[in-house]
């Protein structure tokens, strides 16, 4: 297939590509600078340039494709100018721009989104976070549900929810952020006894299942990129103590922006996942290293 992907120079997306590209498939891939696009190129790409404003460009690629996976996300937006609301607005209108393209074409439609906060304090399953109720609570979420309301609109939609911490080489995301502070602050923190839990996969992982998805999930899937259902916050700031040779400590929720920046509203959310319909869905199991095995490796210092 021919298959567009947005964000397809991120963290995600430049596992996803060379997955695609092994398993036979053309991809077209999403560029908004030039180092981007070269990226790209180099690793056998069809690049378009433009950005997820470009409302128009993306249909028209959507509509000359076999299919997409929108894996883009303003996260410089969202986390760094700290205005999420503008980022989840770009990107729900980018969502609906590929469904008014894709719509009646039975073409596979795959969205990342999120596992964090989506049934707090509980295990979630693929099942959790559709009703109404619960939409109106998360604009991911809400826009996650209007990629599987276009399954009754002739187009094989799925949704993979991507645990908050998508480890590897070269990561420099919330583990790597959160390495990084307890390095500047000379500790290892976690909030209260630390026994909030985040599911946690690695990017191979993770880039295999979005191929699956866009191979041959059924319309209005909702998939869990999770190896591990849950991994303890004291766990992480032990294995990031013992990593620097830093003191590991306790810390209050009040205290814990000085210790977590931006990520401290999240750092505290105890949001365990399942995975066990996906797997049964898929011929997937994740085999790559764990998130403490990650970590141990030395790379995040």
């Amino acid at each position: 297939m021919k298959i567009f992907v947005t964000g397809a120079s991120g963290w995600i997306g430049s596992a996803v590509v060379p997955e695609l590209i092994n398993a036979g498939h053309q991809v077209v891939g999403l560029a908004r600078s030039e180092e981007s696009a070269e990226k790209l190129q180099a690793a056998g790409v069809e690049v378009v340039r433009g950005t997820l404003d470009d409302i128009q460009l993306l249909k028209d690629t959507a509509m000359a494709s076999d299919g997409v996976i929108h894996l883009a996300f303003k996260h410089d937006v969202a986390f760094i100018q700290g205005d999420f609301a503008a980022a989840a607005l770009a990107d729900r209108e980018a969502v609906e721009a590929f469904g008014e393209a894709l719509e009646g074409s039975v073409k596979p439609f795959v969205i990342a989104s999120g596992l964090l906060g989506v049934t707090p304090g509980k295990k979630t399953t693929e099942e959790d976070g559709l009703d109404a109720g619960e939409a109106t609570a998360s604009p991911r979420i809400a826009t996650a549900n209007i990629v599987l309301g276009l399954a009754d609109k002739g187009v094989r939609s799925s949704i993979v929810r991507l645990a908050p911490t998508v480890h590897g080489d070269g990561d420099r995301g919330f583990m790597f952020t959160i390495a990084s502070l307890a390095k500047q602050n000379g500790q290892a923190g976690y909030v209260g006894d630390g026994a909030s839990r985040w599911p946690a996969i690695h990017r191979l992982d993770a880039a295999r299942l979005f191929r699956l998805a866009v191979e041959k999930a059924p319309a209005g899937t909702v998939l869990h990129a999770a190896a591990e259902e849950g991994v303890a916050m004291k766990d992480i700031a032990e294995a990031i103590g013992k990593g620097l040779n830093i003191p590991v400590v306790s810390i209050t929720p009040e205290e814990a922006p000085k210790q977590f920046g931006h990520l401290a509203p999240f750092i505290g959310l105890d949001s365990p996942a399942s995975n066990e319909i996906t797997k049964k869905l898929f011929d997937w199991e994740p085999s790559n290293p764990g998130l403490i095995e990650d970590i141990a490796s030395g790379y995040y210092f």
